[in-house]
Formats: structure tokens, sequence, C-alpha cells
């Protein structure tokens, strides 16, 4: 192995308790701490470790991507020892004029490019997502994890109730749901709160099977869905739902994307921004703008705030949930993994090896991301009013969502 990749990979050893192997192209073994090895990084050849020296972090999964690495044992594992040792600090001056090379041919500045953008990810299909996301809601989401829950689909369901209580959704009033998915918290807000909702999505493929089950639910009359960009949203509502939106606002778009938010709201309105935050203003993680999310950028909590307040939005609460992303995340890696046979059959081609790899690295580091006591990542819920709220308006106390 080249000594400059055994020094990228050894010299922040000591920051990780995790122990494995790393065995070079040329066939040299080393062992980073003692004990049985968790995971066995395996270089197949010279350009997998020429990766490493130019790309740091992001060139060892592109070599794995490619099967010019593989990864023996738990590449859960694998992501808390890169977290633990802080391999992707600081980005590489090749990488930053990467993300800068990325964000200039896919930024979400018009809304063609965004749509592109959003249909690479999610549109893939309902029965792909089925096979290992919650069901029936299929939420894509963050789930709430509340003391006692036991699986995704009761953490999923948890989450949809504390959104619906923390805006007060109540029988007949209006709400729109902003980037809605596969409609989800429409079905549950509609059949537990009585409310009237639209949905807004860009992703074709996910607007026409939301159309398709509200019509089969015989629903109507109380939910639609609009196929629109989130910078578009049409009318007025009761109250806002916006979960997991502003990640794919895209870097110099949040400013009209909450301000479309805040128009959509009536006045007196409460609203929800459930997203994916950054503690501090920085760069979003390339590979997964590269492979994952094309346009996706990660809002700071700070230039977020500022955003509403230009819109004229007052802050009600604000809760950090990054620790139920972590187990959210797990669920959903260890089902990908269990069904993987499934998924691939749906279409040999484009569920292909190379997209297993990028897909199972995507799902496991994002949990070790989250669970990370390093990380700068969080997962952010912002209440919000479109006007000051009073004691009539809203509760004095958070009491009403735990009873």
């Amino acid at each position: 192995m080249t000594s400059t990749t055994q020094k990228y990979l050894s010299q922040a050893a000591h920051r990780t308790k995790v122990c494995f192997r790393v065995i070079s192209a040329d066939g040299t073994a080393s062992q980073i701490n003692e004990g049985e090895p968790a995971f066995s990084l395996i270089f197949h050849n010279r350009r997998a470790e020429l990766r490493v020296m130019l790309f740091g972090h992001v060139g060892l999964l592109e070599s794995y991507f490619v099967g010019d690495l593989d990864v023996e044992g738990s590449l859960q594992m694998a992501a808390r020892a890169g977290m633990d040792m802080g391999l992707d600090q600081p980005p590489s001056g090749l990488l930053k004029l990467r993300n800068a090379w990325h964000e200039f041919r896919f930024n979400n500045a018009s809304v063609e490019q965004a749509k592109t953008n959003a249909r690479f990810h999610y549109g893939l299909g309902a029965d792909f997502y089925k096979l290992w996301l919650d069901l029936p809601a299929m939420m894509y989401t963050c789930g709430y994890w509340k003391e006692g829950t036991q699986t995704v689909e009761e953490a999923q369901r948890n989450k949809m109730d504390h959104v619906a209580r923390k805006i007060r959704l109540a029988p007949g009033e209006s709400f729109v749901d902003i980037g809605c998915g596969f409609g989800g918290f429409m079905f549950h807000a509609q059949e537990h709160y009585g409310a009237l909702g639209t949905g807004i999505n860009t992703t074709t493929e996910q607007v026409q099977w939301l159309q398709g089950e509200i019509a089969q639910r015989g629903l109507a009359d109380k939910l639609n869905v609009v196929e629109a960009d989130f910078r578009e949203i049409p009318g007025q509502y009761d109250k806002v739902v916006s979960i997991g939106v502003l990640e794919h606002a895209g870097r110099d778009q949040l400013l009209e994307v909450v301000r479309a938010h805040a128009d959509a709201l009536k006045p007196g309105g409460l609203g929800m921004l459930h997203f994916i935050g950054h503690a501090g203003v920085m760069d979003t993680e390339f590979y997964i703008r590269k492979h994952i999310f094309p346009g996706g950028w990660i809002p700071s909590l700070s230039l977020t705030l500022q955003a509403m307040e230009k819109c004229g939005l007052e802050i009600v609460d604000i809760e950090n949930l990054r620790r139920h992303y972590a187990p959210t995340l797990d669920a959903w890696a260890t089902r990908f993994d269990e069904r993987w046979a499934q998924i691939h059959a749906l279409d040999p081609q484009k569920f292909d090896e190379r997209f297993r790899r990028k897909w199972r690295t995507y799902l496991w580091t994002c949990g070790e991301m989250f669970r990370s006591p390093n990380g700068h990542t969080h997962l952010f819920q912002i209440v919000f009013s479109k006007g000051n709220i009073n004691a009539d308006s809203y509760p004095m106390s958070r009491k009403f969502l735990y009873t």
C-alpha cells in the first residue's frame, strides 16, 4: 500500500475503538486496534489507492461503488469507524472543486432541473420503496422513537401524530403537505384528524401513484395532489406541513422555498418545518450529492431561521430529533439488505450491484452520521405561525403534546 494511503487510514486510528483490517493491493495486511476485526477493507488494485490519495473518504466510497475496493464484514461498523476518525474532515481541495462543479451543473435554480434532480431519487417507483420503508404509510423521513417504540412502523405513526399535534390539526381544517411523497401523512391526517389535505410533489412517478391511491380509497373529495415545484404552491391553507423538503431547496433557493411556505399559510395559521439541518454553515457532503441526491443541500438552522424571519413567520418551537434518525436509518438499511434479492428482481439493470453498493452505503453511513457524537448534522422540527400566537391560539406549555 502506498505510504500516503496508509497514513490517511492510520493517522486518526486513535479516535476510534473499532478494530478493522486493511489489505492493500499488493497483499500487505495491517490491523487497526486490538481485538477481532469488525470489518476488512480490501483494495483490489492501485487505482483504488490512488482515489484515496486524491479524494480521501470519497475515494474510498467510490472505489467501493465500482468494485475496486470491498468491505468484508460490517459496513455499519466501517461507517462508524469513519465517523469516529473524522475521515471526511477537512475535505480536500479537489473535493471542494468537484462539489463546486456539481453545484454549477445540477443546482436547483430552475424548476426543470429541480424536477430532474428529484426524479433521480424519488422516481424509482413505489414497488422499490415498499420493500424497505414502513407500510402502509411509506414515510421516507425520520421517525419518532418515543419510549417503548419497537418498529419503524410505530416510529412513523408516532412522527405523524407528533406533527399533527404540534400544529393543532383539527377536523375540517385544510392543510398542505409540501413534498408529500407517497401521501402517508395526508392519509393519516384525514383518517385520524378529519383534516382536508392537498399534497405538493414535483416527482411525476409519485404523483401518479398517489393519485391512483387516493381514487382507490375513495378520498378524492378530501385529498388531492398537485404536481408542482416547492416554490409554486397554489392557494392558502389553515395549516402547512413540510416534512423533508428544505434539504431539496438547493444552496441558493432556501429563501424562495421558505417564502412559498409562508405564502401558503393563512394569517393566524400554524405550520411545521421538519428538515435535516447543519449546526453551522458548511458545505453538504459531496458523495451524497453526486450519487444519491443531485442538487440537494443541507441548510443550516441559523440560515433557515433568518429566512423564516424575513418571511414574517414567528418561531413557536424548535425540537432537535437527531437521535431519532439513527434507528430509522438502521431499520431501512437492514430491510434494504435483507430484501435486496427482491429489489434486484424488480429491474436487474436499474437495481444492479453498483446501485446496491451506493444505496447501502448511503443508508448505513447516514445512520452513523446521526448517531455520531462528533457530527454537525441534525434533524429539526420548527413550529411556526403566520402572525404572533397568543394564549388562545396556542397552549402555554408543551404538556398538550404528551397527554
